[in-house]
Parts: structure tokens; sequence; C-alpha cells
């Protein structure tokens, strides 16, 4: 590939945080409030997300491993059970069910789309199933249909172990929705947020995400038959900080000091100074999806007609949080791709890859798993490049990043 007569005029980076005064305003705010662990700021953006995904209700965490973690904890699932999941993932995804002591299933993709192969996550589904995580990839809505259905058909093997489970009397649906927070779906017969369709939705607020807290993650759940949402949310938060059974913000009422231990859990809680910063992204992240949707459809109509794929953000099916924009070159090697990369580098671009599979990542090679098991994923792999998709980027910065791929891929695309 040439490269002489390219100049470096811009650059840009991958994924940067969206922040402003606002956010600073509102951070600054609760340092100076003195309150800064969990506390009133928490609790008002757990109402806020539990309103806006239509769930029943929210718990505010460190992480959306965190979130991933405690659904399963909740659920009681662990050794014995088995928990399935994409291999076309990033680890938080698939690492929970080893920290929990149940086994790991991987589904390989779909032959030629990011979704795993449901038909091959209903044959996976036996007496030991407790779960599903499956992943809503770049913000794009999996098939929750045909995931219910798979999860449905196999209630006759279902063995519940404790009230949850027999609650749901079925494998649970434990939607990874970290790339998904304000996307919908077409889910019998409504359009509805992603957090109100599965069962538990995991959502990150990592500082690469459209909605962060810099660090952070939130738990969803729909209304559960013959459960108390309350009781679930008590749960939840005796995981997230030591299994005490007050929080910093009960124990600091007047003569409230005593408090007990009722397990020894874990320690994910998020702070007010994290959720801070959620409650301005908040007021404004309507007008940073719109601005990631004009995002995709100037790069959609760039290089859809130029064989480049890319995954189908909105259409009458559901509508994207526009968190990723995966593209794929048909037919390049994992060696030409590499290329592209590093001439989109030279550029100035940022590219990135979502994902190596997790059967090609050494921790899940020592599990005994192998990419060769999963020849649809690594095709997607070998040929996937993921561009700059974030509100920050100008219209001058998306026309530069169109003419650069645009260009250096066309040796590559089919005429």
């Amino acid at each position: 590939m040439d490269t002489h007569n390219v100049t470096n005029t811009r650059s840009i980076p991958f994924s940067p945080p969206d922040m402003t005064e606002l956010e600073a305003k509102y951070a600054s705010d609760a340092i100076l409030s003195g309150w800064i662990t969990t506390g009133p700021r928490t609790k008002q953006l757990e109402k806020l997300i539990a309103e806006y995904t239509g769930a029943a209700c929210c718990a505010c965490l460190n992480s959306a491993t965190a979130a991933l973690e405690l659904a399963l904890r909740v659920l009681g699932i662990g050794p014995g059970d088995e928990v399935i999941v994409p291999v076309y993932t990033y680890t938080a995804s698939a690492s929970v069910v080893e920290h929990v002591g149940a086994k790991l299933m991987l589904i390989d993709s779909t032959e030629d789309g990011v979704e795993m192969d449901y038909d091959a996550l209903e044959r996976a589904i036996n007496e030991r199933t407790k779960a599903v995580i499956p992943v809503d990839l770049g913000g794009v809505p999996c098939d929750y249909e045909r995931i219910f259905k798979a999860v449905e058909s196999k209630r006759d093997v279902f063995r519940p172990a404790n009230p949850l489970q027999s609650a749901l009397n079925r494998a649970a649906v434990i939607a990874d929705g970290a790339h998904a927070l304000g996307a919908k779906l077409l889910f019998g017969g409504r359009l509805m947020p992603v957090g109100s369709v599965a069962d538990f939705t995991a959502f990150s607020f990592h500082a690469v995400k459209n909605f962060t807290t810099a660090e952070g993650g939130a738990l969803v759940w729909k209304p559960l038959p013959g459960t108390d949402d309350s009781a679930i949310y008590k749960q939840i938060q005796l995981f997230s900080l030591h299994g005490q059974n007050k929080d910093a913000l009960a124990k600091n009422q007047l003569g409230a000091w005593e408090y007990d231990i009722i397990g020894t859990w874990y320690k994910c809680n998020m702070t007010d100074i994290m959720a801070a910063i959620g409650l301005a992204q908040f007021e404004r992240y309507p007008s940073m999806l719109a601005r990631r949707r004009e995002i995709v459809e100037k790069y959609d109509a760039a290089f859809k007609p130029l064989g480049i794929r890319v995954l189908d953000h909105y259409n009458a099916q559901h509508e994207s949080s526009g968190h990723l924009y995966i593209t794929r070159v048909p037919g390049i090697t994992d060696a030409q791709r590499r290329e592209i990369i590093t001439e989109l580098a030279r550029r100035g671009i940022a590219a990135n890859v979502h994902y190596k599979p997790l059967a090609m990542m050494t921790a899940y090679k020592n599990l005994g798993f192998d990419i060769k098991d999963y020849p649809h994923a690594y095709s997607l792999y070998e040929n996937e490049i993921t561009l700059p998709l974030y509100t920050r980027l100008s219209d001058e910065d998306v026309e530069y990043i169109i003419r650069s791929y645009a260009d250096i891929c066309a040796p590559y695309l089919k005429k």
C-alpha cells in the first residue's frame, strides 16, 4: 500500500468521553456537598434509569461486570449450573460465570452476523442451564423473541433451585446491554426499550460508553411473577456493600450507627460523585443519541454502496444506541485488516476491533475452548474494523474518516 502521498492533518481518537461544564458542575456540587459515597444522587440516578428503560427497578453499581455477576448471584447460580454466552464478546460477559463457579458454555456467531447462533443456543440448553447472557453488540438489540422462544421451549427440563428460579421456571435471560442504553426493539408487537425485555439487563457507564459516569454500571430488571422487586433490590444492595444491612446514608441518620453483616459478600457500589456525572449525562443523553444516529447514517450512506458491510443500527425491528460502528471488509485476511488499521493510524484515525473471540484468548484457551469450534466468529473477527463513533466528532472529522477509509479500502473491494 502506497502511503507516501498521504499527509496526516488530523488526530482523531477512538472514543473519548463527552464531558461538559454541566458534568463538572454536578460533580463539584457532589464533592462540596460533603456526601461523596453512595447517597441521594445515586438513588436519584437509579430512579431515572428505571423510568427511562421501563424496568421495574434499578441498582447502580461500579461496573456492568458487577451488575452481571450480581444478577447471577441473586438468581442463586453457581457450581453445577451452566450459563450460555456468545463467544463473540468482551470477557466481562463470560468471566462472571467463572466468578460464581458455574460452567461457561460458549456459542458461535451466526454465519454472517454478530449475534449468537440462536438455533445452537436452543440446542445447548439442558437441565443444568440456568441462564443465557445475550450481548447487544454495538448497541444493536439481539432477537429477544427468538431467545425467549429458545428458553421457553426447554421449560420441561428446567430444574429450579431457589424461589426466584422457581418464579421464572426456565433459564433466565440476563442481557449484557453494556452498549445499549437507549436502544429499543420490537417485542410482542411493541417498540420497547432495552431494559424492559430481558429478565435482567446490565448497562455499562465506563468512560468509552455513550453514557458515562467514568466507571460505573447498573442492573435493571422487569417485573417477575411471584417476586418482590424491593427484596431483589435489597439483596443486590447487600451483595454490593459487604453484606452490610445499612448503607452509609442510612447509618448517617441520628442514632442509627448500628448495623449487621448479613453475609460475607462484595464491594461494588456506585458513589455519589459518579452518579452526579450520570445525572448531567442523563440531561444531555437524548441529543447525544441523536448525534450518534446522524454519524451512523452518514457512514452508512458512504460505505454501503462500496460493499463495506456494516451493522444495521436502525430499521423497523430496532433502534440502536449507536455505540459502535462495526464494519467488515469482505474477503480480506487478518494481515490485510491489520494493514488497514495501521494506515488509518498513519492518517491520524484510531480504529479498533470488536472483538477478538473469547476462544482465542489465553484464559479461555486454558478453560478448554478452541477457536476451531467457532468458525463463524473467527470469520467475523478476521475482517472486522471498528471506526470512531462518538458525539464530539465534528462533521469535518466524519467526512475525513469517510474519505480516508474509502480510499484505504478501495484496493480490497471487489469492483
